[in-house]
């Protein structure tokens, strides 16, 4: 358990997971610390708690800020400095086959260093932040759990790898002797940045997104993730992975969900196997010929067909967490998002 006295180290504490996790940890603790890149946007921090609390500066100012990059492993030592607990929410996320060799490098040898500086520091405990594309698969039907064998095949992105591999490093670091839990989030719904990861669809529907696929996975509220992992970090759980994830939907339905939030027309033409196929190929002929970034790849296509169901038994047992209702997500992601957009010239 956490005592009054322990330093606690963030990282990735820009990002979706890393705002939300810092809010509720400065809400019960005093001695925190995050880690930044000297490219990141720390007013986003300060934006999220305002959009929980009447006076984010009172929990703001609770942080200490120190710049370090996970693929640096000396900055990483220096902000371990008398940290007890870390959670490692950083991480690159991309579909881009261009961008593969830096994901692999900022996912894998990023948590890799971290678990060498977390042993070298007698750090107390870690909590990484996976995600569910590091889970096994099941037999058409059934639920994924926890206990599904990883294995490589055409169809895993580059994305699933990095996270997979990842996961292989504080499983390493485990047998070593650090104390950690891993937490396997499905889509994770939530304010954040509207151009980037799940908070992107809000924005994309708003604007008017013409297509849905028959794809199926799970969705989880932001707040249920950071819920569980502050409980798995002060409880007594260690070497065990725990997937996060509130119910299996269809990307139609939460389209449909957001859509509704919003007030906007849903995505209404089905994106059929062919026309999936030449969107991608389209979208990789016109990054070739203006050096644009793809809008549609390979892997993102395999994502949106997919149809993978995930079970939750485990957290709940574990802990006993009653998940927010995706539904209940969407309308709270949606009312903040319409008050940005609106207040926007």
């Amino acid at each position: 358990m956490f005592y009054i006295y322990s330093m606690i180290l963030v990282t990735g504490s820009t990002g979706l997971v890393g705002t939300h996790l810092l809010l509720e940890l400065a809400k019960k603790h005093d001695k925190i610390r995050a880690t930044h890149r000297a490219s990141s946007n720390l007013r986003a921090v300060y934006d999220t708690f305002a959009l929980y609390v009447d006076d984010p500066g009172t929990y703001y100012d609770k942080i200490e800020w120190t710049e370090a990059d996970v693929a640096d492993f000396e900055t990483l030592i220096q902000a371990l400095d008398g940290v007890d607990y870390v959670y490692h929410t950083a991480a690159f996320v991309s579909f881009d086959p261009r961008e593969r060799q830096n994901m692999i490098r900022i996912n894998v040898g990023g948590t890799a260093n971290l678990v060498n500086a977390c042993l070298e520091k007698k750090v107390k405990k870690l909590c990484y932040v996976s995600s569910t594309a590091a889970l096994g698969n099941a037999p058409s039907g059934e639920q994924i759990t926890e206990d599904m064998i990883w294995s490589y095949s055409k169809n895993r992105s580059s994305y699933s790898v990095s996270k997979y591999q990842s996961e292989m490093e504080i499983w390493r670091g485990m047998a070593e002797g650090l104390q950690a839990v891993i937490v396997n989030p499905s889509i994770i719904i939530g304010p954040g940045d509207w151009k980037r990861s799940s908070s992107y669809l809000f924005s994309a529907i708003w604007k008017g997104m013409k297509f849905y696929t028959e794809g199926v996975t799970g969705y989880v509220d932001i707040r249920d993730v950071v819920y569980a992992m502050i409980t798995l970090m002060e409880g007594d759980f260690t070497s065990e992975r725990f997937t996060l994830s509130a119910e299996n939907l269809s990307y139609r339905q939460v389209f449909e969900m957001i859509a509704f939030a919003l007030d906007k027309r849903p995505p209404g033409i089905h994106a059929t196997p062919l026309l999936i196929s030449l969107g991608w190929r389209l979208s990789w002929l016109i990054s070739k010929l203006t050096g644009k970034k793809r809008s549609i790849t390979r892997d993102t296509v395999k994502s949106s067909k997919r149809k993978a169901l995930f079970s939750n038994e485990k957290i709940r047992q574990a802990i006993g967490i009653d998940f927010i209702p995706v539904e209940q997500s969407v309308r709270d992601t949606a009312t903040h998002f319409l008050n940005h957009a609106l207040a926007r010239p």
